[in-house]
């Protein structure tokens, strides 16, 4: 069967493109292995996808190119997503820091993007195993269902991160094949393993910082490190052996003056009760214990991630120098698209990386 486009996964930067694709009259087929389509989607958010940030912009993205994702951001943003979530009568909030989620479910994100592909007579097929990929004249793209050719392919099957959820390196193998560099590759947005106290369960806001970027947000103690919001976007920037630093009391702006004034109030309280009226009881009795001295500027050198199985994004991918930052087609190889998490740009946690799927999806759909 022939078609103007194929777009390679149903996530959501396949759909998106898929979607406009279509809407620019193009015959589109959108293919995925999984059975049913926009499965990360539906599981983003605690099952109510944090679609998009209110701050969203360039600023919140690693690249080794940064100015490479300025153009697609520019061209569809924050405010067009929300708009289109608007139109479809989705109701949603703004929790922390302009992050934006569904009142109801993910499902909802889904739906919608299934309704606008719909619309504009993409032709959707899930539980399809891709088993090759080759260009004469056109793209013929080979599956467990039979073959299929076009004009254009577009590479939307996403990063290493949750193989559970069935990441592959699809996409990065077959841009090898086509002669495109791959950066390396790491897990990012991903918990720390590191020896901490027994405290498992604890948690408190701190600032984090790994190099010249910091994050205040929330931490948490596990079993086997550190998670939480504000360790899970400085882990986006770390490397193995380097240090973090994380103020334990931002809002004090020095522990052992405030200690030493609460002594002064309170001459008989213990020093864990001390710190227990500004840390959480469990964190303050062993910090009793260690002193004072680093509250502001505890240093610790990780020895480890969790790994891509508990990674949310992947950094590294897709060398954007091979890139159309306007389209996202290959520069090598006309009619060959990358967009979303394949590609080396990585947002921070709290929505940026849907409004990159989104903002890639959109580029490639116009261009195709």
């Amino acid at each position: 069967m022939s078609f103007d486009a194929i777009v390679l996964g149903a996530g959501a930067a396949g759909l998106m493109c898929a979607l406009r694709a279509g809407q620019r009259g193009r015959k589109v087929l959108l293919l995925d292995h999984a059975d049913k389509v926009g499965k990360k989607i539906l599981i983003s958010g605690g099952g109510r996808c944090n679609f998009t940030n209110t701050g969203s912009g360039p600023h919140a993205f690693l690249s080794a190119n940064p100015h490479f994702c300025k153009s697609a951001l520019a061209r569809y943003t924050q405010h067009d997503f929300i708009a289109l979530v608007d139109r479809h009568g989705i109701a949603w909030h703004e929790k922390t820091l302009g992050q934006l989620f569904c009142d109801g479910s993910a499902r909802q994100i889904v739906a919608m993007l299934l309704a606008e592909c719909a619309a504009a007579g993409v032709d959707v097929r899930a539980a399809h195993r891709i088993t090759g990929v080759e260009k004469a004249d056109r793209f013929r793209v080979s599956t467990d269902h039979g073959d299929f050719d076009a004009a254009s392919i577009v590479l939307a099957t996403g990063g290493l991160s949750i193989p559970k959820m069935g990441a592959t390196g699809f996409a990065h193998d077959v841009c090898r094949r086509f002669g495109l560099k791959i950066t390396q590759t790491r897990p990012a947005l991903v918990p720390l393993t590191l020896k901490v106290p027994e405290i498992s369960g604890v948690s408190l806001e701190v600032v984090a910082r790994c190099g010249k970027t910091s994050f205040r947000e929330a931490m948490l103690f596990t079993h086997r490190g550190l998670s939480g919001p504000a360790i899970l976007q400085v882990s986006s920037y770390w490397q193995p052996g380097q240090e973090i630093a994380i103020d334990l009391l931002p809002d004090v702006g020095d522990a052992v003056q405030f200690v030493k004034e609460r002594r002064h109030a309170r001459p008989k309280a213990e020093l864990r009760t001390l710190l227990a009226e500004v840390l959480p009881q469990r964190l303050a009795t062993v910090l009793a214990e260690t002193g004072t001295e680093t509250l502001n500027d505890w240093r610790v050198v990780p020895t480890g991630t969790e790994g891509y199985a508990k990674a949310e994004v992947t950094v590294g991918g897709v060398d954007t120098d091979g890139l159309s930052s306007r389209t996202m087609e290959a520069r090598k190889v006309p009619g060959l698209y990358v967009i979303g998490e394949a590609v080396d740009v990585t947002g921070w946690l709290g929505g940026y990386n849907f409004q990159w799927a989104w903002s890639s999806g959109w580029a490639a759909g116009e261009a195709v």
